[in-house]
């Protein structure tokens, strides 16, 4: 067991568990009996078509979605597994603001774009307790070096950068406060493939680096093949195929996975 300031982290013991997780709308389910544990440094791709049921499945792990049925825990920094439907908003709130980050496909939904970068970075450490200027400022510096920012545009508004910037940027702000979990939302779509690249590059080197947990919603293989341990397949709502990265992606099982795999090998 390893204790690091106030958080007691147990490797043995799950991050976070999903048991029969569901969710419908109507007749519609979008996901349905999902059961899995997550473990402290795992990264868990969920892979699968459009429509598959994996954001909504994001969105029910983060607490952004109540499940029709099943639950999910989380262990708090204490050790104490919690019920995230027991925690109220204020709680909530205060998760995303410590243990967990989320990154989203479109950077403007997880960043202010009228406020500088330097001011994305630096409020995510006052929501934590920090008031001290010249420390923010440069915590902000360290940060933006870390993911490929030149520093001189620490005072830049979002909006004036590229969209593989952007992404970087809000890398930056979920991360400047040490969590524990990241949850990613197809992180690279929209980007050119050299991009793409580099910011992959760039994510499996702080993720190994911090010890991260993360779970991966993405539609590329190649994506889950680089960053994840673990992967999950989706198809109507339902995980149809799971296990270690490069077993699923280099022999799997399922046709469905089977046809995955062999869209995006050379004719």
């Amino acid at each position: 067991m390893a204790e690091t300031g106030n958080a007691v982290q147990d490797n043995d013991a799950p991050l976070l568990v999903a048991d029969d997780l569901s969710k419908s709308y109507g007749r519609l389910t979008a996901c349905r009996d999902v059961s899995f544990a997550l473990y402290p440094g795992e990264v868990l791709a969920i892979v699968g078509e459009s429509g598959s049921g994996k954001s909504t499945l994001l969105q029910l792990l983060s607490a952004q979605l109540a499940p029709s049925a099943g639950g999910v825990s989380y262990r708090m920094r204490d050790g104490v597994m919690r019920d995230l439907a027991s925690l109220g908003e204020a709680e909530r709130r205060f998760l995303f603001r410590t243990d967990w980050g989320y990154v989203h496909q479109d950077p403007a939904q997880g960043l202010r774009m009228a406020v500088s970068a330097g001011a994305n970075v630096g409020e995510r450490l006052m929501a934590v307790g920090w008031n001290h200027y010249g420390r923010i400022r440069d915590a902000a510096s360290s940060w933006l070096e870390r993911v490929e920012i030149g520093i001189d545009r620490i005072d830049d508004e979002p909006r004036t950068y590229s969209g593989g910037m952007r992404q970087r940027l809000q890398i930056a702000r979920n991360l400047v406060t040490e969590p524990r979990l990241v949850f990613m939302d197809e992180p690279t779509g929209g980007l050119d493939v050299s991009v793409q690249a580099r910011l992959l590059d760039l994510m499996r080197n702080l993720v190994s680096e911090l010890g991260l947990a993360a779970i991966v919603v993405t539609h590329d293989l190649a994506v889950a093949r680089l960053l994840s341990h673990r992967v999950m397949v989706m198809k109507g709502g339902r995980v149809i195929e799971t296990g270690l990265t490069d077993q699923v992606l280099d022999d799997p099982r399922e046709p469905y996975t089977q046809l995955l795999v062999s869209s995006i090998l050379p004719a």
